[in-house]
């Protein structure tokens, strides 16, 4: 067997780790020229479900090699006023649910990701069209005019990608009517006086009015801000980071990501084609009204780090007849910031397919029922986290429609308030989120589902 993977993101490498693991023939083909290329350095909230996936499909050691990599856990769920009034504050550590998260950079997990299998990763290869052929094989085309033939196809190839264009036409992306900026600024003495204890020590959602809305998440490493171990961080940690070849690559430092989302009718035309500065000037425009040290962390930041997102949904796409192509993470199943599951359920989709067919190899079943049995479970958990994502980030929720959106607004935030005074009811609340992430689901058992339906 010989698997051919489209896209170098973290579902696709997730994928190939887990293939070459096992012994099974993996070729990776990436668009990006180099293993540095493209704007990487943002937050990825790890939950439990992306947890078990990394766990089952690297090698142990580089898995601990992740956990030396990400950054401090956060501890605070912050729900906050664009005056920095406090709606709703969940202590993780509280909940008994922090030990199950990990925040990671986007750099820095390609980078992990990457590690030792460099050799099947092919940059600058950006994929065209594919074709099936009578005796099973299906080959790749590439925009440079070289090919590649596999046994199996499997599109990892982000949002807008060109393999399930070609494979289910039919598929489509839903606007959502919401539009975002993401920025960053590095983490310094001066930066750190701008945040309370609990948003240093937290991930912050604040909620503005017309519904406006923003991140804001801490990213503190094990490493300095010239790369070297960090004083205070030995035992296995510091050895990890030490080793790691990764690290040299990777230009993450410690860092505060901002995210700010807003509906279209309050944005201009040409939004996704503004540059850096121009985007950078609509995050001081609409947050001037804000608390002085919310405003001027968005005045702080890098605009050169700044980019705009169009955040859109992929509307449900029935079960299709299954070949030696398929897809997984945001190929197929692209969905909202609302749970903040994306990535995790990519990391899933590697896992469940990567052990089907390591299972399939195993015994000697065709990969086609290794494939099948993937997209059959794929379809009921991805589906689920797309809905529910849409559910919490829709841009037809009432907090954004004129006249009843101050309305919305004021309920929502008492709403929140209350529950903050309500200790089992937060409880009950954050339970429910924790499920959500897969805090409490068992081992799943991946692997036997390609004998069910062989």
């Amino acid at each position: 067997m010989h698997v051919l993977v489209i896209g170098a993101g973290t579902g696709g490498l997730c994928l190939a780790q887990k293939l070459k693991r096992a012994g099974i023939s993996v070729a990776v083909y990436e668009r990006d020229r180099t293993r540095t290329d493209g704007l990487f350095g943002f937050r990825v909230g790890i939950s439990p479900d992306g947890s078990r996936a990394l766990r089952a499909c690297l090698p142990p050691d580089l898995h601990d090699t992740f956990r030396a990599t990400a950054a401090i856990r956060p501890r605070y769920l912050n729900m906050l006023s664009e005056h920095r009034r406090e709606l709703l504050s969940i202590d993780n550590a509280g909940m008994g649910t922090i030990e199950d998260e990990h925040s990671v950079s986007r750099m820095t997990l390609r980078q992990l990701l990457l590690t030792g299998i460099e050799d099947v990763v092919h940059f600058d290869k950006k994929f065209t069209r594919y074709e099936r052929h009578d005796d099973g094989t299906v080959t790749a085309w590439f925009a440079d005019g070289t090919s590649a033939t596999g046994d199996v196809l499997v599109g990892a190839d982000g949002t807008g990608s060109p393999v399930r264009r070609q494979y289910l036409p039919h598929a489509r992306l839903r606007e959502t009517g919401l539009f975002g900026i993401t920025g960053k600024l590095p983490l310094t003495e001066q930066t750190a006086k701008l945040l309370t204890p609990k948003i240093h020590r937290g991930v912050s959602m604040v909620f503005g009015p017309r519904g406006d809305s923003a991140i804001i998440h801490v990213m503190e490493f094990n490493w300095n801000e010239r790369g070297q171990v960090k004083h205070g961080i030995g035992g296995n940690d510091a050895e990890l980071l030490t080793r790691w070849p990764g690290l040299q690559f990777d230009n993450t430092r410690d860092y505060i990501m901002l995210g700010f989302g807003s509906h279209r009718r309050y944005l201009p035309e040409n939004f996704m084609s503004l540059d850096g500065p121009a985007l950078h000037r609509i995050l001081r425009e609409r947050t001037a009204s804000w608390h002085r040290d919310l405003h001027r962390l968005f005045e702080l930041v890098d605009t050169t780090t700044c980019f705009p997102l169009n955040i859109r949904t992929t509307e449900t796409v029935a079960p299709w007849e299954t070949t030696n192509v398929t897809l997984i993470g945001d190929a197929i199943h692209t969905m909202t910031p609302g749970l903040g599951v994306g990535a995790n359920t990519a990391l899933r989709d590697a896992r469940v397919l990567g052990e089907n067919l390591v299972a399939a190899r195993d015994s000697g079943t065709p990969a086609l029922d290794a494939i099948r049995g993937y997209e059959e479970r794929m379809h009921g958990y991805a589906w689920d986290a797309v809905r529910k994502s849409l559910e919490r980030f829709d841009g037809e929720s009432a907090v954004y429609k004129p006249g009843i959106g101050r309305l919305a607004l004021a309920g929502m935030r008492t709403g929140m308030r209350l529950v903050n005074h309500l200790p089992p009811v937060k409880r009950r609340m954050a339970a429910a989120q924790g499920a959500e992430r897969g805090h409490n689901r068992a081992g799943e058992g991946e692997a036997g589902q390609v004998r069910e339906h062989g």
